[in-house]
């Protein structure tokens, strides 16, 4: 079996989504949410260049280690990115509190100047005067209760006013601390884009150096071909698991020749067959589909199957292995982490991962195989990819 073509496609490992950076004030728990899926690829990155130090030294392990460093390049700009968006919306939060409180201030201070004005009106008695009758002695009494009423509320109004202007000036030095935080956030964020130029430069300076030179290329084609018969292999070790292990699909997958649905909306980047390579112009074979998707775009798998492999896999990046019964396995690569587990059952649609980064881009890797031979998955999926 010749190996797919895959030169280019090489794993970037991990790849971060380009985040758009809202206008209006972002949503803190979404912001949290966003740096902790950062933090977990940032992990998976250092996984799999823990991974890529115990293979063979060659041309392709050399592309995904810089491949590798640029992705964790680039989720370092995305963490500072978000991080800055932190404390732009804590900001935001903070400068309306400020306002809020200040507005509440000033309509305390209004309403306590109206008062002032109503009890000096009144004089320090509230007009005692002369009663002839014991109405109007009520009325005065009356009138005193409102007085020592009016001074308690006075009392109020004023140790509100001091607590409020308390709170102000906790907000003012807070502010002082997240404007100081968001300086350094900057700062970092344009250190970390300075050190990302860097990686791409080199990642590309690279591949421009591997496009002249026939010997690495023809290296890399090799290194292709052993990958893809370590690939038989693995294949044809799940093949031969005891019976008790073998899964049994409620649908035989045979049946499902131009039913299947696709595993992720996309385009069609390489087709399956034998190709010419548009940059090396060598010729090689893709065993499967190469499907141009949205990056971050989840998976389905495309039946009922059982995990059998979840794992990084040389250049082929975390994949995804499913068995389907009665020795059909489909193959998903390229993915951006592993999300499920060995042994696990998935029901058609179910995710197996979401669409990972090659240096062609964004792509998926989709294969169908009996007994470890490749079929083309065109003639299984209901609706072709164009």
């Amino acid at each position: 079996m010749r190996p797919m073509g895959r030169l280019l496609p090489v794993l970037l490992t991990a790849p971060l989504s380009v985040l758009v950076l809202a206008q209006s004030t972002p949503d803190p728990a979404e912001l949290r949410q966003k740096l902790a899926a950062i933090q977990g690829r940032l992990g998976q990155v250092d996984q799999q260049l823990a991974s890529l130090k115990k293979r063979r030294k060659g041309v392709l392990v050399e592309i995904q280690g810089i491949a590798l460093q640029r992705d964790r390049a680039m989720a370092q700009v995305e963490g500072a990115r978000l991080r800055r968006d932190q404390a732009r919306s804590e900001v935001q939060n903070i400068g309306r509190e400020q306002l809020r409180i200040q507005g509440e201030v000033q309509r305390l201070q209004g309403d306590l100047r109206k008062q002032v004005r109503w009890m000096q009106a009144l004089g320090p008695l509230g007009d005692v005067g002369f009663y002839t009758t014991f109405k109007d002695l009520e009325a005065w009494l009356v009138r005193g209760r409102m007085l020592a009423w009016a001074r308690l509320q006075e009392r109020k109004r004023l140790d509100l006013i001091h607590r409020l202007q308390g709170d102000l000036a906790a907000k003012e030095k807070s502010l002082k601390e997240v404007l100081a935080r968001l300086a350094a956030d900057e700062r970092e964020a344009a250190q970390l884009q300075s050190g990302l130029r860097l990686q791409e430069e080199k990642l590309n300076t690279f591949l421009d150096g591997l496009q002249q030179d026939e010997t690495a290329q023809k290296q890399a084609q090799a290194e292709l071909a052993e990958e893809a018969l370590q690939l038989e292999r693995l294949l044809s070790g799940l093949l031969g698991k005891p019976r008790g292990e073998a899964f049994e699909a409620s649908q035989v997958f045979a049946n499902l020749r131009g039913e299947l649905s696709q595993p992720v909306e996309g385009s069609l980047a390489v087709g399956f067959g034998e190709h010419l390579h548009p940059r090396f112009h060598t010729k090689t074979m893709q065993s499967g589909l190469l499907i141009t998707a949205a990056l971050g775009t989840l998976v389905g798998a495309v039946a009922e199957g059982k995990v059998a492999f979840a794992d990084y896999y040389q250049s082929y990046g975390p994949m995804v292995i499913l068995d389907h019964g009665g020795g059909w396995f489909t193959l998903y690569m390229h993915l951006q982490g592993i999300i499920v587990s060995k042994g696990q059952i998935l029901k058609a649609g179910e995710a197996v991962g979401a669409v990972g980064d090659t240096v062609d881009g964004p792509r998926l890797g989709f294969e169908i195989r009996h007994q470890a031979q490749a079929q083309d998955p065109q003639k299984w999926l209901k609706k072709k990819y164009k």
